[in-house]
């Protein structure tokens, strides 16, 4: 769950904190860039599509869940969704080194579709994967990863760690770390036997 349901849990909770800092952010790129101060309106009006836009993202990857895990397998399917994760922390950790809060609107969509995407096709490949025994068990780790996700989140975001002005690129670029961890662990692990048996009609793979 460290890409899925951890990943959704940290980017809901990670952006409060540093609010401040963006909206402040948005209106000296606005002066910088048009030569007048932006509106009130205006900037609240970015701030809430910076905050919204993850549930676009959620929605557009939650959406292509199904088709990724039946066309490449669940493994690899988690696998590809690392790739917008670290897309969008790249593109919101360079924001304001480019002096774009635009890139911040547009890694937010990205990690909202590593979010909707990897959330869905890990509780398939957790249950699938687990023996008889303990699948209610392995089933509640997506609760338990959104949980420690929302937790590392908020702890993050204090000011004793990344929630000061000068740190909150590199706060809101935090889920690289659990989506490269992901990349360099999950192609140890098995694909899922309920997609090897009846997707891959792979009978000696699947026992």
């Amino acid at each position: 769950g460290i890409s899925g349901a951890f990943q959704y849990g940290l980017q809901v909770s990670i952006i409060n904190s540093p609010a401040e800092y963006i909206k402040s952010f948005i209106h000296e790129t606005w002066l910088k860039r048009y030569g007048s101060s932006p509106s009130a309106e205006m900037i609240t009006l970015m701030w809430s599509f910076i905050v919204s836009i993850y549930n676009i993202g959620g929605l557009l990857g939650s959406s292509s869940a199904g088709y990724l895990s039946v066309r490449f397998g669940r493994k690899k399917a988690m696998l590809f969704a690392n790739v917008p994760a670290l897309l969008g922390a790249a593109l919101m950790g360079l924001s304001r080194l480019c002096g774009s809060f635009e890139m911040i609107i547009a890694g937010r969509l990205f990690s909202g579709v590593c979010g909707g995407l990897a959330l869905n096709i890990h509780l398939m490949y957790a249950g699938e994967c687990a023996p008889r025994k303990l699948r209610g068990l392995i089933a509640i780790t997506a609760s338990t990863s959104i949980a420690a996700g929302k937790f590392i989140g908020f702890a993050l975001g204090l000011r004793e760690v990344l929630g000061v002005e000068s740190l909150w690129p590199i706060l809101l670029a935090a889920n690289a770390l659990p989506a490269s961890v992901q990349l360099l662990t999950l192609p140890f692990f098995p694909d899922s036997p309920r997609y090897l048996l009846i997707d891959k009609k792979d009978k000696d793979g699947c026992i």
